[in-house]
């Protein structure tokens, strides 16, 4: 009779890196709990479900990737939606709630959200509660868990609202009882990622269990001492807690004794065909006493179908550190079974729905394998994934602390200790040295291992069969929640990889004299539809790129430095490029850029250097935006007088906003017209694909 009485919504989501989906499956873990039953489907698979002929509410939970697209399991249904053919009236049954996943770090901030929202308003659809767009630059969690504590009302009034509009009257006595017992919250919330003093009050429990704990068996520190990672202070430390329900086992690990091979690395991406490709050439172009160390590699590419243009970038396989593996290998007391085979599968009566291996892990493999080439295990560790390792944890105080930091009481320890502080699962095990998770749990919890992107730095046109690039490696410091400094993932690896090919001289863009190399890496594709150079060779173009950030404009250069000479009678635009680092002498990456000025491929080049003093009266510009400043007039003039092209490559939170600010100045000055106004008029230039930037945070 229970099971009877629940009523169901569609729960939709799409995601790119698993977080939309670990959300949905929190919401279809809470619903239960309000009698209600989640009809649980990936946008991806369009066979399960079917808007057209929905009658009950819809739920999407969906992310954005890249330059602000719908991840890649919406694009079909994306595509579908926006079917200009359409009428206004296609979805005007169809009452949903959307909650958008996103970064402002990055310019177009939960577009894909955005996208799927606006289009089905388009078609007629009514929202039954408001959108949340929930923004990971400050945490998600901000305006996540408010929105699905509210949820619940407002489903259960759509649902009664449906059920009055069937004649369904004989109902109307269990909502009733059913929403006496909904969380006090408002229903029209305006949650966006504004959102930031939201009141995450202690009554709001529903769906999480709520933890009352005899402090008195708990050693607490004194009130002044400072919190830390493994240590909190009241009111944390004195509060009951509200903690995640915790998330069903649903994973199951056996060792073998066959031997046997690991699968080939193409078959752990998704995203296209996959080449192992070996490198051909290292060289430093920092010097030793660089604040940063920037190597430039390049890859032969000629035997292979890999194709490029300038602007575009490419993903590189990644393995997690051999040391790091090890270390976790030891903690998880199987150093001795790294290579042996095991098979991983679905547990047997698991409580979890739709439950099935991650398509990331391969069935059959090396313990080794999936630690070093499958599980991001640098990852910060979710509240889903603290709220498991509690069972896991034998010491009452360290089990206590990381109830803290998965409860709502303690979310601003969680977001300082851990989420800011970019903890990892080797982190917490040495901090909470009583934690012994099991093999599976980390296979349920840790998200793949990504292959990180990089800007290619070369043109085909110009060396023919290799491709190039260029990368800092990647520090990261000791800390108090880091016991010791780590390399990044990716470009420790290739930095230890290269070692031996390392050139003795530095600063060179075009060394005479290859080293031969055995070393392989493994690429794939991954085209830019917009950073590009102008189809039409006579329009101007402004390239802004300090530090790294210079990559894709070398191949910029180097491309049109060719067309140049295969084409003499062609009309080329003038070219700007506005360079910056720390040091003239230690981090000028391509000083060779004098060359591409002296043969005309470049027409202006302006540098500038933040750490060099200088004794000149008239301090020089430091920063990239410093000089855009000093030019003006010039800018202006390419932009809005010749129609020209802007373009930003590099670091998001430091230097491209700065840029954009700096341009919305030029703007506004050399039209006399208003902030606002000069703002409009780069928003119409982002638009025309006129402003365009590749760039990270």
């Amino acid at each position: 009779m229970c099971c009877e009485s629940k009523r169901r919504f569609l729960l939709l989501y799409a995601t790119q890196k698993g977080q939309a989906k670990a959300i949905a499956e929190e919401i279809w873990q809470q619903a239960g709990a309000h009698g209600l039953e989640a009809d649980m489907h990936c946008m991806s698979e369009m066979d399960k479900f079917n808007l057209e002929t929905e009658k009950d509410p819809v739920v999407i939970v969906i992310s954005t990737t890249g330059t602000g697209d719908p991840p890649d399991t919406a694009r079909k249904f994306v595509k579908k939606i926006q079917d200009k053919t359409l009428p206004p009236d296609h979805f005007a049954h169809l009452q949903y709630g959307l909650l958008g996943l996103g970064d402002s770090e990055y310019m177009f901030f939960c577009n894909g959200g955005r996208t799927v929202d606006r289009r089905l308003q388009e078609l007629g659809a009514q929202h039954f509660y408001d959108t949340g767009l929930a923004d990971d630059c400050v945490g998600l969690e901000l305006v996540v868990d408010p929105w699905i504590d509210g949820l619940w009302l407002a489903l259960q009034e759509a649902l009664q609202l449906q059920e009055e509009k069937e004649g369904m009257n004989n109902s109307v006595d269990a909502v009733s009882s059913s929403l006496s017992t909904a969380p006090h919250a408002v229903h029209e919330l305006k949650l966006s990622s504004e959102v930031q003093n939201l009141k995450l009050e202690d009554e709001r429990a529903r769906g999480s269990d709520v933890l009352s704990q005899n402090l008195d068996d708990i050693n607490l520190v004194a009130p002044d001492t400072e919190p830390s990672l493994v240590r909190s202070v009241p009111p944390v430390s004195q509060s009951a807690l509200n903690i995640p329900a915790l998330p069903p086992e649903y994973i199951e690990v056996e060792f073998q004794d066959t031997q046997g091979e690991n699968p080939h690395l193409s078959s752990l991406v998704s995203e296209g065909t996959t080449f192992e490709v070996p490198v051909t050439k290292a060289v430093q172009l920092t010097r030793e006493d660089a604040i940063k160390t920037a190597l430039l590699l390049e890859l032969d590419i000629a035997d292979t179908a890999f194709e490029y243009q300038p602007g575009d970038a490419f993903c590189v396989i990644c393995p997690n550190n051999d040391s790091e593996v090890e270390e976790l290998l030891h903690i998880l007391g199987l150093s001795e079974k790294g290579d042996d085979f095991v098979c991983v599968k679905v547990k047997q009566g698991t409580k979890k729905k739709g439950a099935s291996r991650p398509q990331h892990i391969p069935e059959r493999s090396t313990l080794k394998f999936i630690l070093t080439w499958c599980l991001e295990i640098r990852a910060v560790p979710k509240k889903a994934f603290l709220r498991a390792l509690v069972e896991c944890t034998s010491d009452v105080g360290e089990k206590r602390r990381l109830q803290e930091l998965c409860s709502r009481q303690g979310a601003s320890d969680y977001t300082h200790f851990v989420r800011d502080s970019n903890v990892c699962l080797l982190d917490l095990l040495h901090a909470f040295p009583s934690c012994k998770p099991s093999l599976s749990l980390l296979i349920e919890h840790l998200p793949k291992l990504q292959a990180r992107s990089y800007s290619v730095s070369s043109s085909d046109l110009y060396q023919p069969g290799r491709l190039c690039f260029v990368f800092n490696v990647v520090e990261f410091p000791a800390g108090p929640s880091r016991p010791v400094s780590r390399k990044g993932v990716c470009t420790g690896w290739l930095a230890e990889l290269v070692a031996p090919l390392l050139h003795p001289s530095k600063n060179t863009l075009d060394t005479k004299g290859e080293s031969s190399s055995t070393e392989k890496i493994s690429i794939f594709p991954r085209p830019n539809n917009a950073f590009h150079l102008p189809a039409d060779p006579s329009v101007p173009f402004i390239m802004v790129g300090p530090g790294t950030g210079i990559s894709p404009f070398i191949g910029f250069l180097q491309h049109r430095q060719k067309l140049r000479e295969q084409h003499t009678d062609w009309e080329f635009g003038e070219t700007w490029l506005f360079f910056g680092c720390r040091h003239q002498d230690r981090d000028y990456l391509f000083k060779q850029l004098r060359y591409f000025l002296e043969n005309g491929t470049l027409t202006h080049l302006k540098v500038c250097f933040s750490r060099d003093s200088s004794t000149a009266e008239v301090a020089p510009p430091k920063y990239v935006q410093d000089i855009l400043r000093l030019c003006a007039k010039e800018v202006a003039r390419v932009l809005l007088k010749e129609r020209g092209y802007f373009y930003v490559c590099g670091d998001k939170k430091h230097m491209a906003d700065d840029v954009s600010d700096a341009v919305v100045d030029i703007l506004s000055m050399e039209m006399e017209a208003d902030k606002l106004e000069a703002m409009k008029i780069l928003a119409t230039l982002r638009e025309a694909k006129r402003y365009l930037q590749d760039v990270w945070s």
